[in-house]
């Protein structure tokens, strides 16, 4: 089954519960990106492979995450630990990679409840969603927290972006790369605890920042 690549900066008070949800098989991978609320502890507590990554950015986290991934069937999921996410959309957005239905599944969020996505980080996806489809003529409806991939091949794509335009540039290259792209919608909830990227402006701005610098 799939290892799950988690990168997480103070995300104790939603590992617990993100953690229990892991669907059966699917192994986390937790990297701490430099905590200081014990995220790594309580992770390791929970039984997930703790990484640390000292070198701060989400890309960088999710880089030695995939770097450790090892999975049996090779592939490898992403998904953020904030407690957005629910760990049981996992299964169906890595379904299509392990059949061979696709390359590279995004799982393009659908809120549950008023204000799980704000105003402001919505408009950011929209921006970066319509350049895009411009650029890579895939209909596109998000950029995708959760994702699933063959890890040996995503190692290989050339990846260099470390900070927030990870995301995007993996799909830019595995496009250009004539990967097969798919979307599957996955619930997004208001995350745990205090935002640090897309619920703030500031954060929405500097991941806006770095992604338009892969665009560039």
């Amino acid at each position: 089954m799939p290892d799950v690549v988690i990168p997480v900066l103070d995300e104790a008070a939603a590992l617990p519960s993100l953690l229990s949800a892991m669907p059966l098989g699917y192994r986390p991978i937790v990297v701490d990106n430099g905590s200081t609320d014990g995220s790594g502890h309580i992770a390791r507590e929970l039984g997930a492979l703790v990484l640390t990554e000292p070198l701060r950015g989400f890309g960088a986290a999710c880089w030695a995450g995939l770097v450790a991934a090892d999975a049996a069937d090779g592939v490898v999921c992403f998904m953020d630990g904030d407690g957005s996410l629910d760990p049981a959309d996992l299964v169906p957005v890595a379904e299509p990679v392990l059949v061979a239905d696709a390359d590279l599944v995004l799982g393009a969020r659908r809120p549950t409840r008023r204000g799980a996505w704000p105003v402001h980080a919505r408009l950011g996806n929209l921006a970066i969603t319509f350049e895009l489809r411009r650029r890579t003529g895939h209909c596109l409806q998000d950029l995708g927290p959760m994702r699933a991939a063959p890890a040996e091949r995503l190692r290989h794509l050339g990846i260099r972006d470390r900070r927030f335009g990870w995301p995007l540039e993996m799909v830019l290259l595995a496009a250009n790369a004539g990967w097969r792209l798919a979307e599957v919608p996955v619930a997004y909830a208001p995350r745990t605890g205090r935002s640090k990227v897309t619920g703030t402006v500031r954060g929405t701005l500097r991941t806006v920042r770095d992604m338009s610098g892969v665009l560039r």
